[in-house]
């Protein structure tokens, strides 16, 4: 590690100097605490008795080397100008005990990783699908084996989720935050550990052996990463030496919204701490992306626009983002972010923060407003639905339904929509036709695919008891069916970014809430057809240009997905510019366009 990159906020490396690392049979610790009288380790190794560590008289650097070995508990104690001593675990450990112990964990990093045609054939996915599951690992499928907690390892449930997410038709999986955390209910957004994968689900071979695992199958593995805030727990980096150098001095703008600490992104030190933390999980873990949480709160102070933007923690976005694009030019940066700061999608080099991909909040609240409403009242709200389209070329833009939307009093997604429990089902088919022949890639969260209607629970797995029932096993076959055609679809997802690839056909019908639009060029397009009314249309006429038919590919209101319509593939005619079509109510219709020759 570069000592001078450390102080100025451009190591990216830093985890391979802090931190214990294994030579032979010994075991050199390292730890920066520069406003500390002293420090010392104490672990396993020998009896759990305070051993003094060596500072180099200056830079807050504490080092010793002691006969050790992997799987090995140990702490730091910190003695404090104040006089107290205190005990910490290691800031860069790679590995923890269980909470509520939180003793920091001697690790082999080494992994005979076979991923290596996955990781030079990968991308950023811009012209083709991304399709993301998002899941929370200890509550995606429960453990019956282990009575306490009810977790499978990393490796034991790779396996289960991979097969899962090949049959549903996903490309990507979105794991929720895997640094080591004090508490369940945070779901791991409040860390003590940005170095250690949670100890929850076993060691850091076996998160490597769930991710080589996936890339064998040709599935892409993204992690949240939490940059923002960190966890208060005194053990951890709150005033890690008795004065704090990783949080803002004051309170005003050290303490989060979350009743966390907030990061100090103008101290050189935390930059550096943060961008290698990143670094670690895509270098270390060979994570195929991060999606960072509550940027917002990073680019202005406190979340708030009105208190001005927070330059320190811009600069340092902008400057992790361009380096960590360099280092592993294939992993995907995505920003979950609700402002309207501009620019959060371009590159670093050209002003712009360079995330890859930013959520799209506004389409997502907008969206989901909509279908909350009586269909009687739609046509009121007509261009709520629409008006995703006038900005959505500002930024690279992802549609989330993600975990944030079935929690906290907030309903689940087929619960959000209007009516009793099945009139739901038809608009909530109807959704997510238009969630996937909408520009934008595309994240769902577990459970969503079941139509479940309990919200999301840490301690209980999706109520997959629901496709006993079949409404909810028909909408699963429907969501399969769907992500099946965004992924062989090329109209639904390539050029997606280009102005020239998508063209209202129909935006102007508040009276019968009815919509259309055209994906694609040429030569290859689709025509997406939403009646979200409650009234059917026989003989609705929509223009279509060059085009000599319209053949239907999914019908939202077809007998197999529980609906009312048989299936029909048979191609409905375009005679002068325009197809008569017949439209059940709350439905979606995607067709094939046949060129007219």
């Amino acid at each position: 590690m570069d000592q001078h990159d450390f102080f100025m906020g451009d190591e990216f490396f830093a985890h391979e100097f802090f931190g214990a690392h294994i030579c032979g049979e010994n075991v050199t610790f390292r730890l920066w605490a520069p406003n500390v009288r002293g420090a010392a380790v104490m672990g396993d190794f020998n009896n759990w008795t305070p051993e003094p560590m060596i500072s180099d008289g200056g830079t807050g650097f504490y080092e010793k080397t002691l006969p050790a070995s992997a799987g090995q508990y140990y702490k730091y104690r910190l003695y404090l100008r104040d006089g107290r001593e205190v005990d910490h675990c290691d800031p860069y450990g790679f590995g923890s005990a269980l909470r509520p112990d939180w003793a920091s964990r001697v690790t082999d990093m080494s992994f005979d990783w076979t991923d290596g045609d996955f990781m030079r054939g990968r991308d950023k996915g811009y012209d083709r699908p991304v399709n993301i599951y998002e899941v929370h690992l200890g509550s995606w499928l429960r453990n019956p084996d282990d009575e306490e907690n009810g977790w499978y390892a990393y490796d034991e449930i790779a396996p289960k989720l991979i097969d899962y997410v090949k049959s549903m038709g996903y490309t990507h999986i979105e794991i929720m935050p895997l640094g080591e955390h004090p508490f369940d209910g945070s779901w791991g957004y409040q860390q003590t550990g940005y170095f250690c994968p949670t100890s929850r689900y076993g060691t850091a071979a076996q998160l490597k052996k769930l991710i080589n695992s996936c890339h064998e199958a040709g599935i892409y593995v993204i992690t949240d990463f939490v940059p923002v805030h960190f966890a208060v727990n005194d053990y951890g980096l709150a005033e890690l030496d008795g004065v704090g150098v990783y949080e803002y001095p004051n309170e005003g703008a050290g303490r989060s919204e979350w009743g966390t600490k907030n990061f100090n992104f103008f101290r050189g030190e935390v930059r550096s701490f943060l961008q290698s933390a990143a670094n670690f999980w895509l270098g270390e873990f060979h994570f195929d992306g991060i999606r960072m949480d509550a940027i917002s709160n990073c680019i202005y102070w406190q979340g708030d626009s009105a208190r001005g933007v927070n330059e320190g923690a811009v600069n340092f976005v902008r400057s992790m983002n361009g380096r960590l694009h360099q280092l592993h030019p294939g992993a995907v940066l995505i920003a979950e972010d609700s402002s309207n700061f501009l620019k959060v999608t371009a590159p670093a080099e050209y002003g712009g923060l360079g995330f890859d991909y930013k959520w799209d909040m506004g389409w997502m609240n907008d969206t989901l407003e909509f279908f909350r409403t009586d269909p009687l009242f739609r046509g009121g709200s007509y261009h709520k639905l629409s008006f995703s389209m006038m900005y959505f070329y500002n930024e690279l833009y992802l549609l989330p339904f993600s975990h944030d939307e079935v929690v906290h009093g907030k309903a689940t997604i087929i619960q959000k929509m209007w009516g009793d429990y099945e009139v739901k089902f038809p608009q909530c088919r109807a959704l997510y036709a238009y969630m996937y022949t909408h520009p934008g890639k595309k994240l769902n969260f577990m459970g969503s695919e079941i139509a479940q209607f309990r919200e999301w629970d840490e301690k209980k797995e999706p109520d997959s008891f629901l496709l006993e029932y079949p409404l909810h096993d028909s909408f699963k076959k429907y969501v399969s069916d769907l992500n099946r055609l965004y992924l062989t679809e090329s109209s639904l997802h390539e050029k997606e970014y280009d102005p020239a690839m998508f063209r209202w056909l129909q935006v102007d019908d508040p009276e019968h809430v009815v919509y259309a639009y055209q994906r694609g060029a040429a030569g290859n397009r689709t025509v997406t057809v939403l009646n979200l009314s409650g009234n059917e249309y026989a003989g609705y006429a929509l223009n279509v240009d060059a085009a000599s038919a319209l053949e239907p590919l999914i019908n939202s209101d077809w007998h197999p997905y529980s609906g009312n319509t048989p299936v029909n593939t048979a191609a409905v005619p375009v005679r002068d510019g325009a197809a008569e079509l017949t439209l059940p109510p709350m439905s979606a219709i995607i067709f094939k366009v046949v060129e007219a020759e």
